[in-house]
């Protein structure tokens, strides 16, 4: 008797053209020093470092990570340098953590929260903070 087959799951047909596919997204933020934001995101918010540069021995940037998420931070040398950042801007991250012991975590660093964790009709639980050069950041738990 032969082996059974397995069936193989159809793959939806994809529309044409088709639409741009992203595997993956970083965001990049322009601050006012990165050393500061550097040391907020590391040590309040417990990103790791990935990566640093320097431009004529002076920090320029830097490459931050989070489980999959990336975030770059670079110096503002714009036109404008004293603009106001973050004005409008929100970043959302999504946790499978606690978010409770996220945000009690990020208060025991030091770190200062704009909302307290609350749960939203959707069904997730978030916080909000802004960084050092008031970008809002929205952490929720997983759906």
């Amino acid at each position: 008797m032969p082996a059974k087959r397995k069936a193989r799951a159809k793959q939806p047909v994809r529309r044409k053209p088709e639409s741009l596919r992203i595997r993956s997204v970083a965001a990049a933020l322009t601050v006012s020093d990165v050393a500061r934001s550097l040391a907020w995101y590391r040590d309040i918010l417990g990103f790791t470092v990935d990566e640093t540069w320097e431009d004529q021995g002076r920090l320029a940037g830097a490459g931050l990570k989070a489980g999959t998420a990336r975030l770059v931070l670079a110096r503002d040398e714009g036109p404008r340098p004293d603009r106001v950042k973050g004005d409008g801007f929100r970043l959302y991250f999504t946790t499978a953590q606690d978010i409770n012991e996220v945000a009690t975590g990020i208060k025991a660093r030091g770190g200062t929260l704009a909302s307290e964790p609350a749960e939203q009709p959707w069904g997730v639980r978030t916080f909000a903070l802004a960084d050092p050069d008031g970008f809002m950041l929205i952490i929720s738990s997983a759906e």
